[in-house]
Order: structure tokens, then C-alpha cells, then sequence
């Protein structure tokens, strides 16, 4: 059934004789979002228009933010589906969207998914880091690092990426994890906060009473 709609999609998408055939993105992302994500990014590649649509699809996540009537066409479950796509199709040509973008819009639209947008954008996203070879990684620390430990710490994780790659950094903090750090490199996660470590021990010592 997903592969079937991953086709629908490509087809909708691309007008090329070899629509059916997907290219496969540098990095799978499963569900809603990664199979819309999935099929844009196959037709946008037999487009050469990657960057382009990685640009439309950001001015159209800031434009969902700062405008409150785009916000309210794609949100509001009370206006009907073919009333979202016309109004839709009026935004495209407002903030010149190329066709691959109008497109992933009326089919969201379509199939009712326009609430999906905004996971979607997301997803083509971690794609295109993908593609040009960036990986994603993400450090939860209970305090703020300085410029110093962020250095450090990006030294270190580089040596978990292959020789083409490079890091996409963000850092986040959260005081429950009271000490030590969360790092997600990729698809890869390690736990090495102090709540973690109280949360295990609690559970040792539950089991042995």
C-alpha cells in the first residue's frame, strides 16, 4: 500500500517518461512525512531542482509562520479540500513556487495530509543534509556549553563520520538530565546523562528489594 502511494505520488510529481522509477534518497525516513518527502525528492532529482526546492520549501515553513492566512488555509479542517488547493495554487504563484512544490501541495491537499506540511518540510530536509553529505547531530547538555567544550565536542564527534562527511551541530539544554550530555549522531543515540544513570540504579536496586 506505501509503495503504491510512493508511486501515485512520483507520477503526480514528474511528467517524465520514467516517473515510475524512484531515485532513492541518501537516507530512508519512514512514515507520512518520509514517503511525500521520499517521492519530491526523486522528482526534484530527475528535475535537477534539489536546491531549489529545499529553498521554496523554507520560504514556504517561514511563510507558514509570519502569515496567519496561510497558516489558517493549510490548518483549518473546516474549509474543503478543493477550497485548500485553489487557495493554495493562488500562494505558489504569490511566493513563486516552482512546480515541483505547487505540486507537493495539491496532493497533500488532495489527500487531505496538508497537516503533514510542516513534518514533510522537515523530512526533505534531513534528505538534502543527507545528500550533500552533512550528518545531523544533536547534544542535550543540563547547562550551556561555551565556545571551548562546542569545539572540543565537535573534534570528537567527527570521528565518527566517514572522510566526505561533515557535522551539522545543534546543541539544546535540558536541566532534568541534571548532568552529562544526550548525543544523537545520526541514527546513532547514547544516553550518557546523570538521570539516566539514577534512573537505572533505582531500577537495581527496586529489583533486589
Amino acid at each position: 500500500m506505501a509503495t503504491q502511494k510512493l508511486s501515485m505520488a512520483v507520477r503526480t510529481f514528474s511528467t517524465s517518461n520514467v516517473a515510475n522509477q524512484l531515485v532513492k534518497p541518501p537516507v530512508q525516513i519512514f512514515g507520512i512525512e518520509g514517503r511525500y518527502a521520499t517521492a519530491l525528492y526523486s522528482a526534484a532529482s530527475k528535475r535537477k531542482t534539489l536546491e531549489i526546492v529545499e529553498k521554496d520549501l523554507l520560504k514556504l515553513q517561514t511563510s507558514m509562520k509570519s502569515d496567519p492566512k496561510i497558516r489558517g488555509i493549510i490548518e483549518n479542517p473546516t474549509v474543503k479540500r478543493s477550497s485548500k488547493s485553489d487557495a493554495l495554487k493562488v500562494v505558489a504563484q504569490k511566493i513563486s513556487l516552482k512546480s515541483e512544490t505547487d505540486n507537493l501541495l495539491q496532493l497533500l491537499a488532495e489527500n487531505g495530509r496538508l497537516g503533514k506540511l510542516d513534518g514533510v518540510i522537515n523530512a526533505y530536509r534531513t534528505i538534502m543534509a543527507a545528500h550533500r553529505g552533512e550528518v545531523t547531530c544533536e547534544v542535550i547538555t543540563a547547562k550551556e556549553l561555551d565556545s571551548d567544550q562546542k569545539q572540543k565536542l565537535q573534534a570528537v564527534l567527527k570521528s565518527f563520520l566517514k572522510p566526505k562527511e561533515t557535522i551539522n551541530l545543534t546543541t539544546k539544554v535540558d536541566p532534568s538530565i541534571i548532568g552529562g550530555m544526550i548525543v544523537s549522531v545520526g541514527d546513532r543515540y547514547v544516553d550518557m546523562s546523570v538521570a539516566s544513570k539514577i534512573k537505572k540504579y533505582t531500577e537495581i536496586i527496586s529489583a533486589a528489594v
